[in-house]
């Protein structure tokens, strides 16, 4: 089974996904990983030359090949993002289980505070209150992953019996 693992950035997805995969003995990959890969050069560098929507388009381009290439049973961290240009939702929810790690506002400030790789928030100002307006801003997309775990120490475990794994 393919298990897409969505939320804010800071809320575990590459980090749970990547020991999810190894529990599972399957693939994991990570969109922005990838991106990099393709673009030759981070994320925050290649937005803060081309602009955001330039940044969508190739991330798009990215999941899309991803999709039509990885096996059957792997385990892919999305951006942050990602759920909410084009029809993404629709289309992660077609190809396998999607997960939404719903982390807290509060936590998720706690685990940014200090990021500087990260271009959406290294010019945020009041950290909290973006978080939150973004949060409220992706909340409806996603929450239409077949899937939510809530709370500030989602673990594998909670991810598996989520799963039904």
């Amino acid at each position: 089974m393919r298990i897409f693992l969505l939320g804010y950035m800071g809320s575990g997805k590459s980090t749970l996904g990547a020991a999810l995969a190894k529990d599972l003995g399957c693939e994991f990959q990570d969109l922005d990983a990838l991106l990099e890969a393709d673009l030759g050069m981070p994320v925050g560098e290649f937005i803060d030359s081309n602009g955001e929507l330039k940044f969508r388009k190739a991330e798009h381009e990215a999941l899309v090949a991803w999709l039509e290439n990885a096996p059957e049973d792997a385990v892919l961290a999305l951006g942050g993002g990602t759920p909410v240009f084009y029809d993404h939702m629709e289309v992660l929810n077609g190809a396998g289980k999607t997960v939404f790690l719903d982390v807290s506002v509060g936590e998720l400030g706690r685990r940014l505070e200090g990021v500087t790789n990260r271009p959406l928030i290294k010019t945020s100002g009041d950290l909290m209150e973006f978080i939150a307006k973004h949060m409220f801003e992706r909340r409806p997309y996603y929450s239409q992953a077949q899937i939510r775990l809530q709370g500030d120490a989602i673990d594998v475990e909670m991810l598996r019996g989520a799963l039904g794994l």
